[in-house]
């Protein structure tokens, strides 16, 4: 006698040969990296009406803004952002004030935070300066003391580490931008907006982080 098919089986073989997602994010101010929330004012990434099943990979703290990555697919998290692997994040950073070439080198040599000696970084004033959307709020704006956008790359990414370096070499953060992530590059996607990777993007990200591609979409 013929058995009924078995949905179950086919609805989990279904998910199991699903292309996996890959999605680049352009995290506004205010958002939380995750999709449930605190108890804080923030908005979550439930509001942003992602594909079902994908997870942030790595965090951007609610007042940072910029590049964020989503996938569905398991371990690519450790994959591509593991700490001890040493990939390269870049951060445009609005500080209070010009830094001097002293205070870019303090960056870049590396700075005591908590008891923690921040890794050899990469620091430099961007010229020209970056002309970005203005933030919603905007930054805290004081007429008498000038401000100026400097990108800084880190290997690592400790909690708060960016503007704890810059406050340490007297250069509060007033706004903080993650723009790539090894060689991969946010590009001019719209804040609150984001789009799937495609396979040629995903194959230079991992190229550009020393990890294996794995499967493509």
């Amino acid at each position: 006698m013929d058995q009924e098919p078995d949905h179950r089986a086919q609805q989990k073989r279904g998910r199991l040969e699903a292309p996996l997602s890959l999605i680049v994010f352009n995290k506004p101010y205010g958002v939380l990296s995750q999709f449930t929330a605190d108890g804080s004012p923030n908005r979550t990434l439930a509001e942003f009406n992602f594909p079902p099943r994908v997870y942030p990979l790595g965090r951007l703290d609610a007042d940072s803004e910029g590049l964020l990555l989503l996938s569905d697919e398991a371990g690519l998290n450790h994959r591509l952002l593991d700490p001890e692997a040493g990939h390269r994040r870049t951060y445009w950073v609005q500080v209070e004030r010009i830094p001097e070439d002293a205070a870019l080198r303090a960056l870049e040599n590396g700075l005591l935070i908590q008891g923690h000696h921040t890794r050899p970084a990469r620091a430099k004033r961007l010229d020209p300066q970056p002309d970005l959307a203005p933030r919603n709020p905007p930054i805290r704006f004081r007429k008498t003391v000038p401000d100026c956008w400097i990108a800084l790359e880190l290997s690592e990414g400790k909690n708060r580490q960016v503007r704890r370096m810059t406050a340490a070499v007297g250069h509060p953060t007033l706004r903080l931008v993650r723009v790539s992530i090894g060689s991969f590059d946010l590009g001019p996607l719209p804040s609150g907006q984001w789009r799937e990777v495609s396979v040629s993007e995903r194959r230079q990200l991992f190229a550009s982080m020393g990890a294996a591609g794995g499967p493509t979409k």
